[in-house]
């Protein structure tokens, strides 16, 4: 299974971790992606609020080099730019006369990343390959704005109560819990012009989060898990006894219970403490009979070189963190505003 992949900006720079996790996750699933080449920022915010034109022209230029690339599908793991390369497609399909064309009728589709992956055949695929799973770790879904409206643009059939990150969720053997801000805005637009807004939106989300009985929070979204950690590490050094909770990519935990290292992996990259998830799959580890570890270990030891930069030693699985590697340490602090 091989698609064309339109990574976005954020996935080179500061959620590096959301695309490793998310092509360690796809490699152990048997799906290949091709990046387009030369392709261009979608215009997120930077463009779209300030010039329509150049906002249609940006977008329009990556789905030309999609068509190029001949797959029928073109996959993106940022909502952002789903949300842009969607609504570009939407209005040369029903207005192209507007940007200089006669009609637009691309024969590829245009998916996110999450709705891929939450498909029956993509679940089942997951639950056959978990390794370790997740059992009784309760996980709070997020799923935030961008990729659920406005419905028109994004397709979503039930974009006030989605299911995709939760079906994950389950697929990985946690637990999603059922809590009443799934889809509130975390403020990312705001977050540096109005801190003191977003820091109020961040701590009812993390406390909705809490009453709901979750551990921790799950997104596919890189500008809302940045916003939700670096305001929370805030909140955190503000004092008041606010306590962090750690916000995870989907894809960070499916690639730890399907190649079943750890979490320890990209526990340094968030902004607060997120060396749970490494201690839950460590938990799991060693409540597992010894002939399913030993299993994971051999199966580890013939099948983890296929996903590029994992460590098959199965030792350090049984253990929770990655050979080679030192315990995750405390994240770094983020300078407050």
């Amino acid at each position: 299974m091989k698609f064309a992949y339109f990574p976005g900006c954020t996935m080179k720079g500061t959620a590096a971790d959301y695309e490793s996790s998310l092509r360690e996750t796809l490699a152990r699933l048997d799906i290949e992606l091709e990046e387009l080449d030369d392709w261009n920022c979608c215009g997120a915010s930077s463009a779209h609020m300030t010039d329509r034109a150049l906002d249609i022209a940006l977008s329009a230029r990556n789905l030309e080099l999609a068509r190029k690339s001949g797959h029928a599908v073109v996959l993106t793991p940022c909502p952002a730019c789903y949300l842009r390369l969607r609504h570009a497609d939407l209005e040369l399909r029903e207005h192209p006369e507007r940007h200089g064309r006669e009609a637009h009728e691309p024969r590829f589709e245009i998916r996110y990343l999450t709705a891929l992956l939450a498909g029956d055949e993509m679940i089942a695929r997951i639950r056959a390959a978990v390794r370790r799973p997740l059992t009784g770790f309760k996980v709070a879904a997020y799923y935030g704005c961008l990729s659920q409206r406005p419905p028109k643009v994004t397709g979503a059939s039930r974009p006030e109560h989605p299911t995709d990150l939760d079906r994950l969720v389950e697929a990985a053997g946690a637990t999603p819990v059922r809590w009443s801000h799934k889809t509130e805005c975390c403020g990312g637009s705001l977050t540096v012009a109005r801190a003191d807004i977003v820091r109020g939106l961040v701590r009812e989300i993390v406390a909705a989060a809490r009453r709901g009985g979750a551990e921790a929070i799950v997104t596919d979204c890189a500008m809302c898990q940045a916003n939700l950690e670096s305001r929370q590490a805030d909140l955190a050094r503000a004092g008041e006894g606010f306590a962090t909770m750690p916000v995870y990519f989907a894809t960070e935990i499916l690639a730890a219970v399907l190649s079943a290292e750890g979490g320890a992996r990209w526990a340094k990259g968030h902004l607060v403490d997120a060396r749970l998830l490494g201690e839950k799959l460590a938990a799991a580890g060693r409540g597992a009979p010894a002939a399913a570890r030993a299993g994971a270990a051999q199966g580890e030891a013939a099948g983890g070189s296929a996903a590029q930069g994992t460590d098959p030693a199965g030792a350090s699985a049984a253990a929770g963190q990655p050979a080679g590697r030192e315990p995750a340490e405390r994240p770094r602090e983020v300078a407050g505003s």
